[in-house]
Protein backbone atom coordinates (compact mmCIF):
# COMPACT_ATOMS: atom_id res chain seq x y z
CA UNK A 1 0.00 0.00 0.00
CA UNK A 2 1.24 3.59 -0.67
CA UNK A 3 1.65 5.97 1.48
CA UNK A 4 0.32 9.64 1.44
CA UNK A 5 2.08 12.63 3.55
CA UNK A 6 -1.15 12.09 5.61
CA UNK A 7 -0.36 9.15 6.62
CA UNK A 8 2.55 10.39 8.00
CA UNK A 9 0.23 12.81 10.34
CA UNK A 10 0.27 16.09 8.00
CA UNK A 11 -3.14 16.89 6.31
CA UNK A 12 -2.86 19.29 3.69
CA UNK A 13 -6.81 19.91 3.40
CA UNK A 14 -6.60 20.77 6.37
CA UNK A 15 -4.11 23.58 5.50
CA UNK A 16 -6.83 24.77 2.88
CA UNK A 17 -9.45 24.68 4.94
CA UNK A 18 -8.12 26.79 7.58
CA UNK A 19 -6.37 29.64 4.59
CA UNK A 20 -9.95 29.79 3.84
CA UNK A 21 -11.05 30.87 7.54
CA UNK A 22 -8.56 33.54 7.84
CA UNK A 23 -8.69 35.53 4.76
CA UNK A 24 -11.40 37.68 6.29
CA UNK A 25 -10.08 38.14 9.48
CA UNK A 26 -6.59 39.26 7.96
CA UNK A 27 -8.16 41.64 5.84
CA UNK A 28 -9.38 43.58 8.70
CA UNK A 29 -6.34 44.25 9.68
CA UNK A 30 -4.80 45.72 6.32
CA UNK A 31 -3.84 49.46 6.63
CA UNK A 32 -3.34 51.14 2.73
CA UNK A 33 0.44 49.92 2.69
CA UNK A 34 -0.48 46.57 2.40
CA UNK A 35 0.28 45.64 -1.28
CA UNK A 36 -0.01 41.48 -1.21
CA UNK A 37 -3.12 39.14 -0.63
CA UNK A 38 -2.73 36.34 1.60
CA UNK A 39 -1.03 33.18 -0.58
CA UNK A 40 2.09 34.49 -1.75
CA UNK A 41 5.56 33.52 -1.03
CA UNK A 42 6.33 36.89 1.21
CA UNK A 43 3.61 39.91 2.58
CA UNK A 44 4.55 42.96 0.46
CA UNK A 45 3.95 46.61 2.14
CA UNK A 46 4.49 49.45 0.79
CA UNK A 47 6.34 52.55 2.35
CA UNK A 48 5.09 56.24 2.30
CA UNK A 49 8.08 58.36 2.81
CA UNK A 50 6.47 61.75 2.91
CA UNK A 51 6.98 61.88 6.53
CA UNK A 52 10.05 61.03 7.09
CA UNK A 53 13.94 62.73 6.41
CA UNK A 54 15.83 59.79 7.49
CA UNK A 55 13.82 57.02 7.63
CA UNK A 56 14.72 53.44 9.81
CA UNK A 57 13.32 50.57 10.23
CA UNK A 58 12.73 48.70 13.69
CA UNK A 59 11.96 45.29 14.53
CA UNK A 60 11.47 43.17 16.87
CA UNK A 61 10.55 39.17 17.50
CA UNK A 62 9.10 37.36 20.36
CA UNK A 63 6.70 34.57 22.15
CA UNK A 64 4.38 34.07 24.91
CA UNK A 65 6.42 31.34 26.62
CA UNK A 66 3.95 29.46 28.62
CA UNK A 67 1.72 31.01 28.70
CA UNK A 68 0.49 29.04 26.06
CA UNK A 69 -0.14 26.07 28.73
CA UNK A 70 -2.79 28.29 30.01
CA UNK A 71 -4.63 28.20 26.57
CA UNK A 72 -3.77 24.56 26.35
CA UNK A 73 -5.80 24.17 30.09
CA UNK A 74 -8.51 26.26 29.07
CA UNK A 75 -8.65 24.97 25.79
CA UNK A 76 -9.53 28.80 24.62
CA UNK A 77 -6.89 29.90 21.50
CA UNK A 78 -8.67 33.60 20.94
CA UNK A 79 -6.38 36.02 22.90
CA UNK A 80 -3.27 34.45 23.08
CA UNK A 81 -2.15 36.08 19.65
CA UNK A 82 -2.92 39.52 21.20
CA UNK A 83 -0.19 38.67 23.56
CA UNK A 84 1.87 37.54 20.94
CA UNK A 85 1.58 41.13 18.94
CA UNK A 86 1.97 42.64 22.36
CA UNK A 87 4.98 41.75 22.93
CA UNK A 88 6.30 42.46 19.58
CA UNK A 89 4.97 45.62 19.25
CA UNK A 90 5.38 46.98 22.42
CA UNK A 91 9.37 46.89 22.21
CA UNK A 92 9.18 48.32 19.01
CA UNK A 93 7.65 51.04 20.55
CA UNK A 94 10.24 51.64 22.87
CA UNK A 95 12.60 53.20 20.50
CA UNK A 96 9.70 55.61 18.95
CA UNK A 97 9.05 53.49 16.18
CA UNK A 98 4.95 52.95 14.87
CA UNK A 99 4.32 50.09 13.60
CA UNK A 100 3.88 49.00 10.31
CA UNK A 101 3.35 45.10 10.15
CA UNK A 102 3.33 41.49 11.85
CA UNK A 103 3.71 38.33 10.56
CA UNK A 104 2.88 35.13 13.10
CA UNK A 105 4.67 31.50 13.03
CA UNK A 106 1.93 28.46 14.51
CA UNK A 107 3.63 25.49 14.70
CA UNK A 108 1.50 22.33 15.81
CA UNK A 109 1.60 18.32 15.87
CA UNK A 110 -2.04 18.19 14.40
CA UNK A 111 -3.47 21.12 12.31
CA UNK A 112 -7.18 22.01 13.18
CA UNK A 113 -8.58 24.39 11.04
CA UNK A 114 -10.37 26.07 14.04
CA UNK A 115 -8.22 26.49 16.43
CA UNK A 116 -5.45 27.83 13.83
CA UNK A 117 -7.88 30.71 12.89
CA UNK A 118 -9.03 30.89 17.06
CA UNK A 119 -5.77 31.56 17.26
CA UNK A 120 -5.05 34.02 14.02
CA UNK A 121 -8.44 36.16 15.19
CA UNK A 122 -6.11 36.89 18.61
CA UNK A 123 -3.23 37.99 16.00
CA UNK A 124 -5.77 39.95 14.07
CA UNK A 125 -7.35 41.49 17.44
CA UNK A 126 -3.70 42.55 18.56
CA UNK A 127 -2.70 44.05 15.13
CA UNK A 128 -5.74 45.99 14.76
CA UNK A 129 -4.93 47.52 18.28
CA UNK A 130 -1.61 47.96 17.26
CA UNK A 131 -2.26 49.42 14.22
CA UNK A 132 0.03 47.34 12.17
CA UNK A 133 -1.29 44.83 9.44
CA UNK A 134 -1.00 41.28 9.00
CA UNK A 135 0.49 40.19 5.92
CA UNK A 136 1.16 37.51 6.28
CA UNK A 137 2.57 34.09 8.20
CA UNK A 138 2.98 30.05 8.31
CA UNK A 139 1.49 27.12 9.83
CA UNK A 140 3.54 24.52 10.32
CA UNK A 141 1.84 20.63 11.36
CA UNK A 142 4.86 18.52 12.95
CA UNK A 143 3.49 15.56 14.14
CA UNK A 144 6.16 13.62 16.53
CA UNK A 145 7.46 17.10 17.18
CA UNK A 146 4.48 18.35 19.23
CA UNK A 147 1.69 16.96 21.14
CA UNK A 148 -1.50 17.14 18.85
CA UNK A 149 -3.39 19.51 21.43
CA UNK A 150 -0.23 21.45 21.63
CA UNK A 151 1.06 24.45 19.66
CA UNK A 152 4.11 27.18 19.84
CA UNK A 153 3.78 30.47 18.73
CA UNK A 154 5.90 33.57 17.51
CA UNK A 155 5.43 36.45 15.55
CA UNK A 156 7.41 39.67 14.02
CA UNK A 157 6.77 42.89 13.76
CA UNK A 158 8.48 45.99 11.50
CA UNK A 159 8.17 49.93 12.36
CA UNK A 160 9.56 53.08 10.93
CA UNK A 161 11.02 56.00 13.03
CA UNK A 162 13.31 58.90 11.54
CA UNK A 163 16.06 58.67 12.76
CA UNK A 164 16.70 61.62 14.11
CA UNK A 165 13.64 60.58 16.89
CA UNK A 166 15.49 57.29 17.56
CA UNK A 167 14.78 57.17 21.38
CA UNK A 168 17.63 55.04 23.29
CA UNK A 169 17.65 56.89 26.58
CA UNK A 170 21.17 58.50 25.97
CA UNK A 171 20.20 61.86 26.52
CA UNK A 172 18.66 61.24 30.20
CA UNK A 173 20.05 63.11 32.73
CA UNK A 174 19.72 63.64 36.32
CA UNK A 175 16.56 64.91 37.45
CA UNK A 176 14.60 63.22 34.85
CA UNK A 177 11.10 62.11 36.01
CA UNK A 178 10.35 58.31 35.68
CA UNK A 179 6.57 57.83 34.81
CA UNK A 180 4.81 54.45 34.88
CA UNK A 181 1.81 52.94 32.53
CA UNK A 182 0.06 50.62 34.52
CA UNK A 183 -0.38 46.79 33.26
CA UNK A 184 -3.56 45.03 33.51
CA UNK A 185 -2.15 41.67 35.20
CA UNK A 186 1.39 39.39 34.09
CA UNK A 187 0.46 40.08 30.95
CA UNK A 188 3.06 37.19 29.73
CA UNK A 189 6.12 36.78 31.83
CA UNK A 190 6.88 34.19 34.48
CA UNK A 191 4.34 31.63 33.78
CA UNK A 192 6.49 28.76 34.62
CA UNK A 193 6.94 30.25 38.07
CA UNK A 194 3.12 31.63 37.87
CA UNK A 195 2.21 27.86 37.13
CA UNK A 196 4.32 26.04 39.91
CA UNK A 197 2.75 28.63 42.50
CA UNK A 198 -1.05 28.28 41.09
CA UNK A 199 -1.31 24.47 40.27
CA UNK A 200 1.86 22.80 42.10
CA UNK A 201 2.08 24.28 45.29
CA UNK A 202 -1.81 25.70 45.86
CA UNK A 203 -2.81 22.90 43.84
CA UNK A 204 -5.48 25.12 42.12
CA UNK A 205 -7.42 24.35 39.59
CA UNK A 206 -7.68 25.89 36.30
CA UNK A 207 -11.47 26.75 36.64
CA UNK A 208 -10.78 27.31 40.25
CA UNK A 209 -12.48 30.62 41.22
CA UNK A 210 -10.86 33.46 43.46
CA UNK A 211 -13.15 35.77 45.30
CA UNK A 212 -10.20 38.34 45.68
CA UNK A 213 -10.07 38.67 41.18
CA UNK A 214 -13.73 38.21 41.32
CA UNK A 215 -13.05 35.37 38.50
CA UNK A 216 -11.64 32.37 37.66
CA UNK A 217 -7.71 31.58 38.13
CA UNK A 218 -7.75 30.58 34.30
CA UNK A 219 -9.10 33.60 33.64
CA UNK A 220 -7.03 35.86 35.05
CA UNK A 221 -3.59 34.21 34.26
CA UNK A 222 -5.39 34.58 30.17
CA UNK A 223 -5.37 38.34 30.28
CA UNK A 224 -4.19 39.82 26.94
CA UNK A 225 -1.17 41.61 27.49
CA UNK A 226 -1.90 45.14 26.93
CA UNK A 227 -0.63 46.85 23.57
CA UNK A 228 0.72 50.39 24.22
CA UNK A 229 0.32 51.93 21.33
CA UNK A 230 -2.26 54.74 21.42
CA UNK A 231 -0.64 56.61 24.90
CA UNK A 232 3.28 55.77 23.93
CA UNK A 233 2.91 56.86 20.02
CA UNK A 234 0.60 60.22 21.17
CA UNK A 235 3.23 60.95 23.85
CA UNK A 236 6.30 61.04 21.38
CA UNK A 237 4.71 63.27 19.13
CA UNK A 238 4.19 66.17 21.98
CA UNK A 239 7.13 65.51 23.94
CA UNK A 240 10.32 64.72 24.09
CA UNK A 241 11.17 61.17 25.39
CA UNK A 242 13.95 60.57 26.43
CA UNK A 243 13.26 56.51 27.49
CA UNK A 244 11.45 54.22 26.90
CA UNK A 245 11.46 50.45 28.29
CA UNK A 246 8.73 47.78 28.14
CA UNK A 247 8.48 45.82 31.47
CA UNK A 248 8.69 42.16 30.69
CA UNK A 249 10.58 39.40 32.13
CA UNK A 250 13.23 40.75 34.61
CA UNK A 251 11.01 43.45 35.94
CA UNK A 252 11.84 46.61 36.30
CA UNK A 253 15.30 45.64 37.96
CA UNK A 254 16.36 44.19 34.49
CA UNK A 255 14.53 46.61 32.07
CA UNK A 256 14.79 49.88 33.02
CA UNK A 257 18.37 50.13 33.26
CA UNK A 258 18.46 49.17 29.55
CA UNK A 259 17.56 52.73 28.91
CA UNK A 260 20.08 54.52 31.25
CA UNK A 261 23.66 55.74 30.68
CA UNK A 262 26.11 54.34 32.97
CA UNK A 263 26.45 56.61 36.22
CA UNK A 264 22.66 57.04 36.63
CA UNK A 265 19.90 55.14 38.75
CA UNK A 266 16.03 55.41 38.79
CA UNK A 267 14.70 56.02 42.25
CA UNK A 268 11.01 54.65 42.32
CA UNK A 269 8.82 54.74 44.87
CA UNK A 270 6.97 51.52 44.19
CA UNK A 271 4.26 52.63 46.81
CA UNK A 272 2.58 54.57 44.87
CA UNK A 273 2.03 51.48 42.40
CA UNK A 274 -1.83 50.11 42.59
CA UNK A 275 -0.31 46.84 41.95
CA UNK A 276 -3.21 44.29 40.57
CA UNK A 277 -4.24 41.56 42.83
CA UNK A 278 -2.98 38.67 41.40
CA UNK A 279 0.84 39.34 42.00
CA UNK A 280 -0.28 40.03 46.11
CA UNK A 281 -1.81 36.38 45.68
CA UNK A 282 1.40 34.98 44.17
CA UNK A 283 3.64 36.61 46.43
CA UNK A 284 1.27 35.22 49.16
CA UNK A 285 1.14 31.85 47.63
CA UNK A 286 4.71 31.11 47.22
CA UNK A 287 6.27 32.78 49.47
CA UNK A 288 8.08 35.21 47.41
CA UNK A 289 10.45 38.07 48.34
CA UNK A 290 9.75 40.89 47.46
CA UNK A 291 12.63 41.19 45.19
CA UNK A 292 12.04 37.78 43.56
CA UNK A 293 8.49 39.51 42.71
CA UNK A 294 9.89 42.62 41.41
CA UNK A 295 12.96 40.88 39.69
CA UNK A 296 10.24 38.40 37.46
CA UNK A 297 6.86 39.94 36.93
CA UNK A 298 5.80 43.90 36.15
CA UNK A 299 3.99 44.00 39.06
CA UNK A 300 1.10 46.67 37.92
CA UNK A 301 4.00 48.42 35.41
CA UNK A 302 3.64 47.57 31.91
CA UNK A 303 5.91 50.25 30.37
CA UNK A 304 8.45 52.86 31.92
CA UNK A 305 8.78 56.78 30.50
CA UNK A 306 11.14 58.81 31.24
CA UNK A 307 11.25 62.95 30.84
CA UNK A 308 12.33 65.58 31.65
CA UNK A 309 11.38 67.43 34.41
CA UNK A 310 10.09 70.73 32.46
CA UNK A 311 8.05 68.16 30.32
CA UNK A 312 5.90 67.04 33.59
CA UNK A 313 3.03 69.12 33.63
CA UNK A 314 2.38 68.94 30.01
CA UNK A 315 2.88 65.12 29.87
CA UNK A 316 0.61 64.96 32.34
CA UNK A 317 -2.48 67.40 30.70
CA UNK A 318 -1.85 64.84 27.59
CA UNK A 319 -1.87 61.39 29.91
CA UNK A 320 -5.67 63.22 31.39
CA UNK A 321 -6.75 63.73 28.24
CA UNK A 322 -5.69 60.45 26.90
CA UNK A 323 -7.44 59.48 30.02
CA UNK A 324 -4.51 57.59 30.40
CA UNK A 325 -3.79 56.01 34.00
CA UNK A 326 -0.53 56.96 35.46
CA UNK A 327 1.97 56.89 38.34
CA UNK A 328 4.76 59.54 38.96
CA UNK A 329 7.45 57.25 40.38
CA UNK A 330 10.55 59.05 41.25
CA UNK A 331 13.30 60.39 39.54
CA UNK A 332 16.64 59.67 37.76
CA UNK A 333 19.66 60.47 40.14
CA UNK A 334 23.36 59.56 40.01
CA UNK A 335 24.41 56.11 41.23
CA UNK A 336 25.67 52.72 39.40
CA UNK A 337 22.42 50.23 40.99
CA UNK A 338 20.64 51.08 37.62
CA UNK A 339 16.81 50.97 39.58
CA UNK A 340 16.67 51.40 43.38
CA UNK A 341 12.94 50.86 44.62
CA UNK A 342 11.60 52.40 47.51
Amino acid sequence: MSLTYKDAGVDKQAGYKQISLIKNIIKNTHTKGVVSDLGGFSGLFGLDMKNYKNPVLASGTDGVGTKLKIAFMMDKHDTIGEDCVAMCVNDILCQGAKPLFFLDYISTGKLIPEKMSSIVKGVSQGCIKAGAALIGGETAEMPGLYEEDEYDLAGFCVGIVDKENIINGIDTKEGDIVIGLPSNGLHSNGYSLVRKIVFEKENLKIDSFIDELKTTIGEELLKPTRIYKEPVLELIEKINIKGIAHITGGGLYENVPRILPKGLTAHMDISRIDTPVIFNLLQKWGDISICEMYSTFNMGIGMIIVISKDELIKAEDLLNELNEKYYILGEIKKGDEGVVLC
